[in-house]
């Protein structure tokens, strides 16, 4: 840019800004109005679409079963997220987040890469790689859940020789045995007992719902407690903690087990990425990869394989699962 191309620029500047502040035309101020209308335009289209969606979707189930395939591992895993992370989105609100943030991100990507094959394979790992760490905290909210349950189990185990809705309640008069993440559904199960009208198993089996299959045992035993009450039959719920001290013993090897495969994973990947930097050093090295289409390529190469091997080692360590957490 020459020195007379700059001072025609500057100029026109000078002018826009005189006239608009002049003549009080307020261009900008415009310009993000419509911008701001034509967000909420979209918005509420979108929003409009996933209602629709929802409902669809909704109608759909009461109906009709649904295969099992990879949408329905989808739809499961990220109505998972949702109730782990308590998200205020519906699973056709999040699924519309994460297109726009795809879309978002290949477009930056593009940028740097010139290539828009690679750069939605890039995205595409990295997205992949983004929802297995989502997919991690969730595992440990469950297990964290898992635990909360059978603290709570092995406090009212012993106390259910005289009623489990007695057990609870005395239980729930003071705030250290129980968890505050599951206190309010025991509170409800109280409530639901002497307010609302329900039955004890009508109770019971809406609280087992609500904390999930770890539960499940707890739930027969409170019934058959209930409704067939002989003496020494209490006895039953001791053996929940026997259970509970196993399932302990199998989740903490499986923690040490994962903590090492993880350890390890990242440390390789460090190692990977030490390399690159120090090779980058080069300046042969570091033009080919970044500037040359066969070292983008292979740069496409390394991130998807670190990416979609990170998610591989946590679909091994879910396929294991959480001790109690199935049934």
């Amino acid at each position: 840019m020459n020195t007379i191309t700059k001072i025609s620029l500057s100029l026109g500047v000078v002018a826009f800004i005189f006239i608009n502040v002049f003549f009080e035309i307020r261009f900008f101020q415009g310009i993000s109005k419509f911008f701001l209308d034509l967000f909420d335009t979209i918005t509420d289209f979108i929003g409009d679409y996933n209602t629709k969606r929802y409902l669809e979707r909704v109608k759909k189930e009461k109906i009709v079963r649904q295969k099992e395939n990879v949408f329905a591992k989808y739809n499961r895993l990220v109505e998972g997220l949702i109730i782990d992370f308590k998200l205020p989105l519906t699973l056709e609100s999040f699924t519309s987040l994460l297109c726009i943030l795809f879309s978002i991100s290949m477009m930056i990507i593009v940028l740097f890469m010139k290539n828009i094959t690679l750069s939605f394979v890039v995205t595409l790992s990295v997205f992949i790689a983004i929802l297995t760490l989502f997919v991690m905290q969730s595992k440990a909210i469950k297990a964290e859940r898992v635990e909360n349950i059978m603290t709570a189990e092995e406090v009212l185990c012993p106390l259910a020789r005289h009623g489990v809705l007695v057990a609870i309640k005395k239980v729930m008069e003071s705030e250290e045995y129980i968890s505050p993440n599951i206190r309010p559904y025991f509170q409800q199960f109280i409530d639901n007992c002497e307010n609302n009208g329900y039955t004890f198993k009508q109770a019971i089996t809406l609280l087992n719902k609500q904390l999930g299959p770890k539960f499940d045992n707890f739930t027969k035993k409170a019934i058959i407690f209930e409704y067939n009450e002989r003496k020494g039959m209490a006895d039953i719920f001791l053996d929940i903690i026997d259970e509970n001290a196993v399932l302990r013993e199998i989740n903490t090897r499986k923690d040490r087990i994962f903590r090492k495969m993880n350890r390890d994973f990242l440390l390789k990947t460090i190692i990977i990425l030490l390399f690159f930097l120090y090779a980058s050093t080069v300046q042969e090295f570091r033009e080919f990869m970044l500037y040359n289409d066969l070292g983008k390529f292979i740069n496409t190469i390394i991130i998807s394989v670190v990416c979609i091997s990170f998610a591989r080692c946590q679909m091994l360590q879910g396929d294991l699962g959480i001790g109690g957490d199935k049934k």
